[in-house]
């Protein structure tokens, strides 16, 4: 195979709206699809070197190659991407309002090797927010492991008891805040509610299912993702049961990193498992928590937020 042809966009299935590139003449010259025209993919070509057949709005169908022509959707969107609109200018990595160390490094479950996860917040400038062009809901750096989310997607996420956004306003190392990111922090306790029951239930459960299917289908455990399903389990317990989002894992650290290891066999683990969603349930029949978070308090925080962009 042409080690180039990894880099070929995927076969675009019938039904596809489409817009042509290209000019495109039949007999006598005469043009048969102008360019510019829409129409609908009624038959996909085998692989991406040949064309599509495409019917246009007055029933004509014409060959067109993937170059010549473009989804809809996305023509629609040409001419809009950040780096072709004024608001390019902006450094968004500069309206970080907090960043603080995630994963292995924070739990205390990590070796000479591990990676350096860093997460937060930022909040962007009003002019870019209120603009066409929008603003990005993360900004990410895969080679130095970031991930910033803009300040109301990070709030609609650690509402719905998000575990990566309320490990986020906890985590005991912290690189970075800024008044409003400390705001932030003196407010955790507003998302915390019973949905952490649902939330991390529901997220533990699903995942096990498809590690039960690996056992099954390949004999492989993925130990270091099982180790952070009951790490889960366990900030769950004591979540609801004492009202604050556990990082560390100091007390259970030997056992999570037994399990990482593979030393610990899939039934114990699975024993284990079970005897947490049991803590779980007993402490969601017991819990103060609220059943939803406060919507109104971080409603405000938002909006004060907001108008601090202003400049």
């Amino acid at each position: 195979m042409d080690r180039d042809s990894h880099n070929l966009p995927p076969i675009l299935p019938v039904g596809t709206a489409v817009v042509a590139r290209v000019e495109v003449r039949g007999s006598g010259d005469a043009v048969t699809c102008p360019a510019g025209a829409v129409g609908t993919i009624i038959q996909s070509p085998v692989d991406a070197e040949h064309s599509y057949r495409v019917r246009l709005p007055g029933g004509e169908v014409v060959g067109l190659r993937r170059a010549e022509l473009s989804v809809l959707r996305h023509f629609q969107r040409e001419g809009m991407a950040a780096a072709e609109h004024p608001m390019a200018e902006y450094d968004l990595w500069q309206h970080v309002i907090y960043r603080c160390v995630v994963g292995s490094r924070a739990y205390g479950l990590d070796h000479a090797d591990s990676d350096v996860d860093r997460r937060g917040v930022y909040l962007p400038p009003a002019e870019m927010h209120w603009s066409l062009y929008g603003v990005p809901e993360q900004l990410e750096n895969t080679e130095t492991d970031e991930c910033y989310w803009e300040l109301q997607k990070f709030l609609t996420l650690a509402l719905k008891a998000n575990p990566n956004m309320l490990e986020v306003l906890s985590s005991p190392l912290i690189e970075q805040v800024a008044e409003l990111g400390q705001e932030l922090l003196d407010m955790r306790d507003a998302f915390l509610s019973k949905l952490v029951y649902q939330t991390y239930n529901g997220y533990v459960m699903s995942q096990f299912q498809k590690l039960e299917q690996d056992i099954r289908n390949r004999g492989e455990v993925k130990w270091k993702h099982a180790m952070h399903l009951v790490r889960l389990l366990l900030s769950g317990v004591t979540v609801l049961r004492d009202g604050f989002v556990p990082v560390r894992v100091e007390a259970h650290r030997e056992r999570l990193l037994a399990i990482r290891d593979g030393r610990m066999a899939w039934e114990d683990l699975d024993a284990w498992r079970l005897e947490l969603h049991k803590q779980f349930d007993s402490a969601f029949e017991t819990t103060r928590l609220p059943d939803r978070p406060d919507y109104e308090a971080v409603n405000g925080f938002l909006v004060r937020a907001r108008r601090s962009a202003v400049g």
